[in-house]
């Protein structure tokens, strides 16, 4: 496997709240050129063939803020490794190097995984589909809505607000409050 010459990962999904490497370093950075949206169908982690979820990748334009870890050097390329084994599922992302702004002002090179835009699995999807998906899908790793929510609440803890996120979070609300009252 080729692995890249980097030190660092920029995550700005489930990368941030659940990394799954070693890492001697993390810092709030931003992207600039690509923003994070829904545009992955997921058939293993956050859905199935039969109901498709659907998860982030990053496209062409705009910013995106997320969190960049340096990895630990021991233990580099096994890292990259099983990142690779999790992210590059049917060539549904690009591995590129990317220059991140991070929050102290440094600019480091990073991985991170570009939305495949030729990829079968690359989807322009309505905002209600989005939704549909969150709401319904499930997979090996948990309930798609889990995975848009854990990735709000990690933003939102980092001080970092995603309009486009946030809204989807607005709109799923009455859904747990729905299914909370349920268990009561």
């Amino acid at each position: 496997m080729n692995l890249p010459e980097s030190d660092w990962v920029f995550g700005y999904g489930s990368l941030i709240w659940h990394p799954e490497f070693d890492y001697t370093e993390q810092a709030v950075a931003r992207l600039h050129g690509f923003h994070r949206a829904f545009c992955i169908r997921s058939t293993r982690y956050r859905g199935t063939p039969q109901q498709p979820g659907v998860v982030l990748g990053l496209q062409p334009g705009g910013s995106c803020v997320g969190m960049a870890f340096r990895l630990a050097r021991p233990t580099r390329r096994q890292s990259l490794e099983r990142l690779y084994a999790r992210e590059m599922l049917a060539d549904v992302y690009r591995p590129t190097l990317v220059p991140v702004a991070l929050a102290n002002g440094r600019t480091e090179q990073a991985l991170t995984f570009v939305a495949n835009r030729v990829s079968e699995a690359y989807q322009r999807l309505s905002e209600t589909d989005i939704l549909h998906r969150l709401r319904h899908a499930g997979g090996d790793r948990g309930r798609n809505r889990d995975y848009a929510m854990n990735t709000h609440q990690a933003l939102l803890a980092l001080g970092v607000r995603d309009r486009r996120l946030a809204r989807l979070a607005r709109l799923l609300e009455p859904d747990a409050r729905a299914q909370a009252s349920a268990r009561t």
